[in-house]
């Protein structure tokens, strides 16, 4: 497998999909009822998260030009690539079916809703116990803060996915969830946190990864990534959000309604941002120097 942009397009829309889908099935759970929403996000979710499981096959060179590889691959269960590809195959099944009955019957299985979240929240961290299995190669690749840090940024990009395609589809029922306010606000701060704890973390690493952990933070913080970590993913995607967020907690819910556009605009910041963490993350790390 190459780490480059494919792989972190995977991470950002297995962890986007899957956030979409925990957001609808817990807005099918709410006190008022937003099918449309549900339905959004039980479509929305699996896609995405099959979409990027159809990038990780590619860039493992597996699949239709490889099928024996891919095979052993999956058939590997010492290997947290096979597990990770089972829990997605898991994931867009469940969700497929949960999307099927909603289609038919308009109303799903409450059971079946809280095993799909479930695996949603198990496609998330794995995006992150992906890279931090190669964590002995980049120390920059955590492999305790990452999948905690990435399933947080799924959370964040997932609500997003589903509230700007919402503002054109149940625009009505928005206000019928209306916690994405305080997590507009708690998740930046969250995530804001985390990553300061990695980069804290990967900077006093000692040994003979040293000098390749702390080049990596380097890399992000003052040399070739610095202007995309700190305009497009600190300030577009995390002090933007927050802001508008806030912004919207002080206002009253009739006047929320007349200015969607900051609203979206709030939420493709998230998403920008939400890809830029994971677009970092993967090409900032730099390689333990061998011998």
């Amino acid at each position: 497998m190459v780490w480059n942009w494919m792989i972190a397009l995977y991470l950002f829309l297995a962890g986007m999909g899957a956030g979409a889908f925990v957001l609808s099935g817990i807005s099918g759970m709410a006190k008022k009822p937003c099918p449309k929403i549900k339905m959004i996000g039980f479509i929305a979710g699996p896609v995405c998260v099959a979409v990027g499981t159809l990038l990780l096959v590619v860039d493992a060179h597996a699949g239709l030009m490889n099928p024996l590889r891919f095979f052993y691959l999956v058939s590997n269960l010492g290997s947290v690539m096979a597990w990770g590809v089972i829990i997605l195959a898991l994931f867009i099944v469940v969700a497929a079916i949960d999307a099927i009955i909603m289609i038919v019957k308009k109303s799903t299985p409450r059971a079946l809703d809280i095993i799909g979240m479930i695996l949603a929240v198990c496609v998330a961290a794995y995006t992150g116990v992906l890279l931090g299995d190669a964590s002995v190669a980049f120390p920059l690749w955590h492999p305790i803060i990452l999948p905690v840090l990435f399933l947080v940024s799924a959370a964040s990009t997932g609500f997003a996915l589903v509230l700007v395609i919402a503002h054109g589809k149940a625009h009505d029922e928005i206000a019928n969830i209306d916690f994405t306010v305080k997590s507009g606000m708690i998740l930046p701060v969250l995530e804001a946190l985390l990553v300061i704890a990695l980069l804290g973390t990967v900077a006093i690493t000692d040994g003979s990864a040293a000098a390749a952990a702390k080049a990596s933070v380097a890399n992000l913080l003052t040399g070739g990534y610095a202007l995309a970590f700190w305009v497009l993913f600190v300030i577009v995607g995390l002090a933007f959000p927050f802001a508008q967020a806030l912004h919207k907690s002080m206002q009253e819910k009739k006047s929320l309604m007349q200015q969607p556009g900051l609203t979206i605009a709030g939420e493709v910041g998230v998403l920008i941002g939400g890809f830029m963490l994971r677009y970092l993350i993967v090409m900032a790390a730099i390689p333990v120097a061998l011998g």
